[in-house]
């Protein structure tokens, strides 16, 4: 399969016994704002060694379950189209051998290759979708492979109310229109209305995608484009260990940390403590 360099801390498994395979989409070539997000898988696993693999929130091991981690996978920097094909390559593999993909951007365009092979390998797939930004634009700037349009090329795949959007502070007026007229699920500011999208998705296969500036930059600075008015790191914390014990999870990522952003380590560190509680969640629920 592929070889590891450093692992995230925890995730030793060897691939064939793995129920998550963690692996890192180092893409920022669409980047609006601040660059660097290439940099998040790197430091995320170099970091990951400064936490436990015990949580006491949720008082379970990581280690309790298998994660295999592959690593960063070797993009084609500069060829959105060509690095969205490594990126669904890599999910459908993943995928086909009967493991739940979990991928660390990179920028939030990497989705995007993710769910198609999602979708493809689950036609009835629903997406929940913690953000700032809406990222429904039809094009930024005249690019349609843009960070700025991931969920509207969602959107293209799946339709109309299958794509639960929260946390949502950010974006053009005709964004929110086109959200609010049915298009999406749209539950904007606030992660409050999680427990009622939790129980429309039912048991429908779910994609889940994080971009960690839902947080506030008071206490996530790190990103490339950060928008004040977030939610706090606990906040976050709960509902993404809700999301993975709840729904049908069958694929996940968690983007937009850009380190250089933030030299102190802070959003890295909250980073890191993000995936440690969704992957226990996640394994912890297939060992049961």
């Amino acid at each position: 399969m592929w070889k590891n360099v450093v692992d995230y801390i925890g995730c030793d498994a060897e691939y064939g016994e793995a129920d998550v395979v963690l692996f890192g989409a180092p893409f920022d070539s669409t980047t609006s704002f601040r660059p660097g997000t290439r940099f998040a898988g790197q430091a995320i696993r170099n970091d990951s060694y400064g936490l436990e693999t015990y949580s006491p929130y949720q008082d379970m091991e990581l280690t309790e379950g298998t994660v295999y981690d592959c690593g960063d996978l070797d993009l084609a920097i500069g060829d959105s189209g060509k690095v969205l094909e490594q990126i669904r390559e890599t999910a459908e593999k993943i995928f086909c051998d009967g493991k739940i993909p979990f991928m660390i951007g990179g920028e939030h365009l990497v989705t995007l290759g993710a769910v198609r092979a999602a979708a493809k390998r689950y036609p009835d797939l629903h997406i929940i979708h913690f953000d700032a930004h809406t990222d429904l634009r039809t094009d930024y700037l005249g690019v349609e492979l843009s960070h700025a349009c991931v969920i509207r090329r969602c959107w293209e795949l799946l339709g109309d109310g299958r794509i639960h959007q929260l946390g949502i502070r950010s974006g053009e007026r005709y964004e929110f229109d086109w959200a609010r007229s049915g298009h999406t699920d749209f539950h904007p500011f606030v992660l409050d209305d999680l427990e009622a999208v939790l129980e429309s998705v039912g048991d429908a296969p779910v994609y889940f995608t994080v971009d960690l500036d839902v947080m506030d930059p008071s206490v996530f600075p790190g990103t490339g484009t950060p928008e004040p008015g977030g939610v706090d790191f606990l906040t976050l914390m709960r509902a993404v260990t809700k999301v993975c014990r709840a729904a049908r999870l069958v694929g996940c990522d968690v983007n937009e940390l850009c380190p250089p952003c933030d030299p102190t380590g802070a959003s890295t560190a909250a980073a890191c403590k993000v995936i440690r509680e969704m992957l226990i969640a996640i394994v912890n629920k297939k060992g049961r």
